[in-house]
């Protein structure tokens, strides 16, 4: 919804993944991770190239701790300021949602499986192996997800109830900071 309403392009790792995932598949936990990678470093590249023709736009991705270092170097190297939009809310409420995506039937299999995708014909479809409501609490604590925050200010937006996200007050803030 930013991107479209400020009339930006949006970069995304997870679709830049799917391609990837479409594309080259993976056969192992491993190889997955690979294309993860590799889905960064070209969410990255694509960004350097949009900053290099000074033009704005949106990075979407579950940004990090590990992210901040490889981000941090492109927005010196192109002497921009980033908006971070961090959403946050209700853990218990995103963990139950996330769950809900897995085994919605409309998230892309390569985000869902792990061992391999695309999946052997015939073979009986993986259920996703979901971490545990505390394994998550501790992801977001131990990777950063609550305190990343790239090289300007922060917009925190609370998203424990989507029907009552403000979009248009969250865009006016956004406007007001670019």
């Amino acid at each position: 919804k930013i991107s479209e309403a400020l009339e930006i392009p949006m970069l995304s790792k997870d679709s830049i993944k799917e391609v990837l995932f479409d594309d080259l598949g993976f056969r192992s936990r491993e190889e997955k991770v690979r294309l993860g990678v590799a889905a960064m470093h070209i969410l990255y590249y694509s960004a350097d190239r949009l900053m290099k023709a000074n033009k704005p736009f949106v990075l979407e991705n579950n940004f990090e701790d590990a992210s901040l270092p490889g981000l941090l170097a492109l927005l010196e190297a192109h002497h921009y300021t980033a908006v971070t939009v961090r959403l946050t809310g209700d853990p218990e409420v995103i963990y139950r949602r996330f769950a809900a995506r897995d085994l919605s039937g409309t998230r892309h299999r390569g985000h869902v499986v792990n061992d391999c995708y695309p999946e052997p014909p015939g073979a009986p479809r993986e259920n996703p192996t979901r971490k545990s409501y505390e394994q998550f609490r501790q992801d977001i604590a131990t990777r950063g997800y609550t305190r990343f925050q790239a090289n300007g200010p922060v917009l925190e937006v609370d998203v424990t109830e989507l029907s009552s996200l403000d979009v248009p007050a969250l865009l006016d803030s956004l406007r007001k900071l670019l």
